[in-house]
């Protein structure tokens, strides 16, 4: 194998059993292109699938992806891929922790240029012990028992995709084309990622802070109607008085009681829901439209621009202006 130092960019995906086949094949399309896009010009990327056997390894799917090379045989890694593998049982999603692939990671993660976990893989990563110490996310559903297994990882299950020194993450299976176009930008520069996502028909090539969800999709749809019919009024009413007094008297409960509740059917305080839910609306009107921030302010109920700002910077770590900047896709 060649180094990106004297040859092509040397991507190796390590393969098990039961994968998601878009884990894999998401980010080799992007590389391909990437590859066609540059022409020869420059050093593009050499795929490698690698696994404990050779043969065909059966996906999720049921497609099955062919591993030529083992583990023990490779050379120079420039990007180590880990795909995930989430079976959804009763009790929701649950990452599979291939034990193979966490032995083979302790020895050759740590000398590889970059390690970019998919989705749940980030939780095989995590496992080799590769992800203490840094920032990273995985798919939303698991990210709760994620940050439980592994307390050394700094968990956000917000972004499409994080990057923490050389360890990248990403969040749901899609987005494993999102996080694959942003490491050819990080190798080629953005104009060369923009073509590419053109050519893939990737309408919006999404920054990694952008939300990998809503907040109604992130929430448990809950036992109670009365409460789910609640939570559809507060979103089409958030410039309204949303605080916990006019919120329990327009469900004829006290306050005390209809915090209980509301916390019990939802997870969530109701003013931490109504937060949440006012900056997601805020953030939609700064990706696609040119409202000024007095105005999304107003819309999205946070009364000024300072308290919009205020829960930007601490939500988000950034400004309603630099997020415009980065996330913006309508005039």
């Amino acid at each position: 194998m060649h180094s990106s130092l004297t040859g092509p960019h040397v991507v190796v995906f390590a393969l098990f059993p039961g994968i998601d086949a878009l884990d894999v094949t998401g980010p080799a399309e992007v590389f391909a292109m990437a590859n066609q896009v540059l022409g020869g010009r420059r050093a593009g990327y050499e795929v490698h699938l690698a696994g404990e056997r050779r043969g065909p390894v059966e996906t999720s799917a049921g497609v099955r992806l062919h591993v030529e090379e083992l583990f023990d045989e490779q050379g120079v890694i420039d990007t180590l891929v880990v795909p995930g593998r989430m079976a959804v049982g009763a009790d929701g999603p649950e990452p599979h922790v291939d034990p193979g692939v966490v032995a083979w990671l302790r020895a050759a993660g740590p000398a590889a240029g970059r390690v970019a976990s998919v989705c749940v893989g980030a939780h095989v990563t995590a496992a080799a012990g590769l992800l203490d110490g840094h920032r990273a996310t995985t798919h939303w559903a698991t990210a709760e028992r994620f940050a439980e297994r592994y307390p050394a990882v700094d968990v956000d299950p917000d972004p499409i995709f994080v990057r923490s020194g050389r360890m990248w993450t990403s969040a749901g299976i899609t987005s494993s084309m999102d996080l694959a176009l942003a490491l050819v930008a990080e190798d080629h520069g953005d104009e060369v990622a923009l073509d590419v996502a053109r050519i893939l028909v990737m309408y919006l090539q999404r920054p990694g802070g952008q939300s990998q969800f809503s907040v109604p999709l992130s929430q448990p749809p809950g036992t109670r109607a009365d409460l789910r019919e609640l939570r559809q009024w507060i979103a089409e009413h958030l410039d309204g008085d949303l605080s916990v007094p006019a919120l329990a008297a327009r469900m004829s409960m006290s306050e005390r009681h209809f915090a209980r509740v509301f916390k019990a059917e939802t997870g969530s305080a109701p003013g931490a829901f109504v937060e949440r839910m006012r900056l997601e609306a805020a953030r939609r009107l700064l990706e696609r439209t040119s409202r000024l921030a007095p105005d999304i302010a107003h819309a999205c109920g946070f009364g000024s621009v300072e308290t919009l700002h205020r829960v930007f910077r601490d939500r988000l770590n950034t400004t309603p202006g630099e997020y415009r900047n980065r996330f913006r896709t309508a005039a």
